[in-house]
């Protein structure tokens, strides 16, 4: 697994199995620093996100936490529990931390003090989520990382499915095979990090028009786990998931 987020001209990217988190420069793409986040056990951290209002950085552990660094400096840690398997992360427009929990299919929103806002559980028939992120509208667009259910869904805060996208569809660009990470434009248009395809798909907040981003590798993208959208500098970061576990950066992505 390979988690990637921005904040400034900072680049924060995350492999497994680690304790650190390593911190690049935006524009020279170079190596800084490694930030260590004291108690991290390395067990698969598979969720990443900074928040610019309160100037910290998030990482979930597999092994039921949420770790909060500070960086202003000090480098402080602060640790809460979660709910089962803890995986993606994101940072709402309240400036609150959403994490999804894999092993018991729900959602939970946390101040960046670690005291719970929210518990959303989907509603039945859903299994596997991996990545939530809040749209404009305050609902939630979840991906599902699972064999039978490789979906993407949009869900409201009553947990019930608005709209879904995934292993029965029959569009152009066929069936998602584990959808991972997820991006939001300023926009709502959503891009997934479609994994066992090896591709970066673009759908709309109603995820009845999908497309696949074309986007210039060598040889392809290989198992694309980490997702992130930096609009201010219209670029895209790419977290592979196997192979040597490349970031890859792309500029000016048309969407």
């Amino acid at each position: 697994m390979t988690a990637v987020t921005t904040l400034g001209d900072d680049v924060f990217v995350v492999r497994e199995p680690t304790t650190q988190v390593e911190v690049y420069d935006a524009v020279s793409c170079t190596l800084q620093r490694h930030i260590t986040v004291d108690g991290l056990t390395g067990n698969r951290p598979h969720g990443l996100a900074a928040c610019d209002h309160y100037k910290c950085l998030y990482v979930s552990d597999w092994s039921l936490s949420l770790y909060r660094t500070e960086l202003t400096g000090s480098n402080a840690v602060m640790k809460w529990s979660v709910a089962r398997n803890p995986g993606g992360l994101s940072v709402n427009r309240a400036h609150n931390v959403v994490v999804v929990c894999y092993g018991e299919n729900k959602l939970q929103e946390y101040t960046t003090h670690g005291s719970l806002v929210r518990e959303i559980s989907i509603q039945a028939g859903m299994a596997s989520l991996w990545h939530a992120v809040q749209l404009s509208t305050g609902d939630y667009v979840v991906s599902q990382c699972h064999p039978m259910l490789s979906d993407v869904i949009v869900v409201g805060v009553d947990g019930q499915v608005r709209h879904r996208y995934g292993h029965s569809q029959t569009s152009g660009v066929g069936k998602m095979n584990y959808p991972r990470s997820l991006a939001v434009t300023k926009n709502d248009d959503i891009l997934v990090a479609d994994s066992g395809n090896n591709r970066i798909l673009s759908m709309n907040s109603s995820l009845s028009s999908v497309q696949e981003l074309t986007l210039p590798v060598d040889g392809g993208l290989l198992v694309p786990v980490g997702l992130f959208l930096d609009e201010s500098r219209g670029r895209l970061y790419v977290g592979e998931g196997s192979g040597s576990h490349r970031v890859l950066v792309f500029d000016n992505v048309k969407l």
